[in-house]
């Protein structure tokens, strides 16, 4: 694993992406772009990925009907060995929280947005750096 401030460096490069990764098999409509993809592997943390997969049914049933369009994922460490993935739908609009109890990753904060766009065969979700978009 790479150390944060290699990640940070590394994180700061990507501003697009020249590919979509699947690198979950708990959503098959989730795809990762480049920095994404990069993150998960140098900071180990396909883990990640998977849980943000994971809510994905949840996230597509949202009542409020914002999240099939736009979602933005924060990872934050909580001080306690562990960190609190949260997705809201804009700022302060929260909707769905996990609570991770130990964690291993380099960051203090991680960023993830995820927003609908258009493949080849059809649509997907599209997980990208906020710097990507």
């Amino acid at each position: 694993m790479k150390t944060a401030t290699q990640i940070q460096d590394g994180l700061s490069q990507f501003c697009g992406t020249e590919a979509y990764h699947r690198l979950s098999i708990f959503s098959k409509r989730l795809v990762a772009t480049d920095g994404v993809a990069w993150l998960c592997q140098n900071a180990e943390c396909f883990w990640l990925f998977d849980a943000i997969a994971s809510h994905q049914p949840r996230a597509m049933k949202d009542p409020k009907g914002m999240l099939q369009d736009m979602q933005f994922w924060t990872l934050k460490k909580d001080g306690k060995g562990g960190c609190l993935l949260k997705c809201e739908r804009d700022t302060d609009d929260v909707f769905i929280t996990q609570e991770i109890p130990f964690t291993d990753f380099p960051l203090d904060e991680v960023k993830i947005w995820i927003e609908r766009g258009e493949l080849a065969d059809g649509p997907y979700m599209v997980a990208m750096l906020p710097s990507e978009r």
